[in-house]
């Protein structure tokens, strides 16, 4: 039921488009129906969040960049929360017709919050991977750089194994998640005090 959305293969997918700079912004989307529509977005908009919070750090051009740097960082954090629901909503169909047991245990973490961490693990390991191949650094940051790595590499590895789990035991009914809803209430202008007040 879930081979399609194995960890090992959404990282490979994850680790072919960031291969590709800048993918997110121009690459056409390869998938546009079903949960691999919505891993696809999530990953985009992880990758795009990347770039804007690399240049949020900056101090070296005028507020007003800054500024622009986090408005987009707000308007592609509730696109990636928004793909991480659409992820669950799509997963859960296709559990439909299983009623969990009575001693199944709840997951606290959702498939699609998973699969997100997968997303971001995939850009953390690839930048890594970066500077353990800078000829400009030491000795000293390449190699430390070569350890974080290892450690990245190894905590995807649990993660891969543990969104499988889940979604193997939710196929039997001793496991279960919900959509967990965001609600972003500091993108919605109704829910914002210094949004909705400034109106009145």
């Amino acid at each position: 039921m879930f081979t399609d959305v194995e960890g090992q293969r959404i990282s490979e997918f994850h680790d072919r488009c960031t291969g590709h700079p800048g993918w997110a912004r121009e690459a056409p989307a390869q998938h546009d129906s079903g949960v691999w529509q919505f891993i696809e977005l999530n990953h985009r908009y992880n990758s795009l969040l990347w770039a804007e919070e690399d240049q949020a750090r900056r101090r070296d051009v005028a507020d007003s960049e800054i500024a622009a740097n986090k408005r987009a960082i707000d308007g592609f954090n509730q696109k990636r929360q928004d793909a991480i629901e659409r992820i669950d909503e799509e997963l859960l169909t296709r559990l439909a017709g299983v009623r969990p047991s009575a001693d199944a245990w709840q997951n606290s973490e959702t498939a699609g919050s998973m699969i997100d961490r997968l997303s971001i693990l995939s850009l953390k390991i690839h930048a890594m991977r970066l500077q353990t191949q800078r000829a400009d650094a030491s000795a000293e940051h390449v190699a430390a750089c070569q350890q974080k790595l290892e450690v990245l590499l190894t905590q995807r590895g649990d993660l891969q194994r543990c969104l499988d789990r889940l979604l193997a035991e939710a196929v039997k009914g001793r496991a279960f998640f919900r959509v967990y809803r965001q609600f972003k209430m500091y993108n919605d202008p109704a829910l914002n005090p210094y949004l909705y007040q400034k109106k009145t």
